[in-house]
């Protein structure tokens, strides 16, 4: 089996050891092995991103607009090819994994277009004789750090922006999912941009992620993943004056109200809180819903869940694919089992379940009889488990919601126009759905949450420009 390598200063650049990418629907399948980076190799990459800085930062908006175009372009071209390898390395759904790479190839085509709209302002001084222009410039060398779960997609709204801005990266991938990201690569490298503008570097974060962190060449770091390593990114970042921006998870909740449409919030409970495995910082993991609509809610919930497919991620008819690996399968059971003693009912799933072939399966876990200050309600499980939460009214309810460290994504399901305005207004979230899945965004409006949940400016859609450019005021007297 070929070894897929890194890529750094416009060439292929092989290692010394490998690791193998492993199927999470069939652990006898190996996806490819893929080449771990030296530190040695990342300061290659960060020295070539730091020499092609200028000169891409100087570059016309024409050359980056084409060739962010031309990404964007083969992305959507291969979107069954690459969906496919995407559902193979990281277990979601087909379905899901031709989306992501949809979505991916949508992001580089609407950041090709941000390349030629790239904003400044022309103002009169208070100062008679002079003329003040604004203008926005490239921050620099960006390292890119992402995680396993939207393997092409997070990736693409972190570098797209990126390189529309002017700026060189370097990009360190989940070690779960190398598969996507070098496929990612491999376009990128064929798309007309010079050598050391992009630079893929693939490992552990403990091996290879210091190195960026603390390489002052490196002027800003964008990062999604655990709230423990954000805070060793944030650490890292301040110690020496270099940006970051951060999206480090959720405890989302939805809201349901008892004159909610009872199937369409059923809908949204099943799809935020289980879908792609529940392995989404903004999965609806506590259903807080009002007394009165709680046991028919409950139970057609369970019904819904009892008829899902659990099974492997390339099959068709599956609705739900494997955990991503046996980790986080033992810590999605590790909930559970606190969810038992903490004293909530599991009313359904939770357990591993087998499938013809070797893999992580697990049914979806349904608890009812809990409360806030349950750890399976404050903390994030990141796994198809998710807890009902009774209240009373909508006070209760907004109480409850907004009673978390996190605050990525909220939702509530109701027909009053009333609730539904309080709800968007007084909810602690970055994002609020009404009558929709807390998880499932659009690439070209803001991302981002309040609280643990995120830190600096938005990703996704204009305001990306925010954190990837840095602004300058010029004086000329005329």
């Amino acid at each position: 089996m070929s070894v897929h390598k890194n890529f750094i200063a416009g060439e292929w650049i092989g290692s010394s050891y490998q690791v193998a990418n492993i199927n999470p629907s069939d652990t006898n399948d190996i996806v490819g092995e893929y080449a771990q980076a030296s530190r040695g190799q990342v300061n290659q990459a960060v020295d070539a991103a730091y020499t092609a800085s200028a000169g891409w930062a100087r570059s016309g908006i024409q050359q980056r607009c084409e060739c962010l175009d031309a990404i964007g372009t083969e992305i959507l071209a291969r979107k069954q090819e690459l969906g496919t390898l995407l559902s193979r390395e990281e277990g979601k759904t087909l379905v899901e994994g031709i989306g992501e790479a949809t979505r991916a190839g949508q992001i580089f085509k609407f950041f090709a277009g941000e390349a030629l709209r790239n904003v400044g302002e022309l103002l009169p001084s208070v100062r008679p004789g002079l003329g003040v222009e604004i203008s926005r410039e490239a921050v620099g060398p960006i390292a890119i750090i992402t995680p396993w779960n939207f393997p092409i997609a997070i990736p693409a709204w972190k570098i797209a922006p990126a390189l529309a801005f002017g700026n060189t990266v370097v990009f360190k991938p989940a070690e779960l999912t190398p598969g996507s990201a070098w496929a990612l690569t491999d376009i990128i490298a064929r798309s007309g941009i010079p050598e050391g503008v992009f630079n893929l570097v693939m490992g552990p974060g403990a091996e290879i992620g210091a190195p960026m962190l603390n390489d002052r060449r490196i002027r800003a770091v964008s990062f999604t993943g655990s709230t423990r390593t954000g805070r060793i990114v944030a650490g890292a970042c301040s110690a020496r004056n270099a940006r970051y921006q951060l999206e480090m998870g959720g405890k989302n909740p939805l809201v349901v109200l008892n004159d909610c449409g009872l199937d369409n919030a059923v809908n949204c409970a099943v799809n935020g809180a289980f879908f792609s495995t529940g392995q989404r910082c903004t999965a609806s993991s506590r259903l807080i819903v009002e007394e009165s609509i709680h046991d028919a809610f409950v139970a057609a919930l369970v019904q819904k869940m009892e008829g899902l497919v659990i099974g492997d991620a390339l099959a068709e008819g599956t609705d739900i694919g494997p955990v991503a690996d046996q980790t986080q399968l033992n810590k999605n059971l590790k909930y559970v089992q606190i969810g038992k003693e903490e004293g909530a009912e599991l009313l359904t799933g939770g357990e591993v379940v087998e499938r013809e072939k070797p893999g992580f399966y697990q049914k979806p876990a349904l608890f009812i009889d809990t409360d806030n200050s349950m750890r399976i309600n404050k903390e994030e499980i990141f796994g198809p488990v998710a807890s009902v939460i009774k209240v009373s009214d909508l006070d209760e309810a907004m109480h409850n919601a907004n009673d978390t460290q996190f605050g990525l994504s909220a939702g509530i399901c109701t027909s009053s126009l009333r609730s539904a305005a309080r709800f968007k207004q007084e909810s602690q979230a970055g994002m609020v759905m009404v009558n929709a899945p807390t998880a499932g965004v659009d690439y070209h409006v803001p991302f981002g949450g309040t609280k643990g949940s995120s830190f600096g400016p938005r990703e996704q859609g204009g305001y990306a420009r925010d954190f990837y450019t840095t602004v300058k005021t010029a004086y000329t007297q005329t």
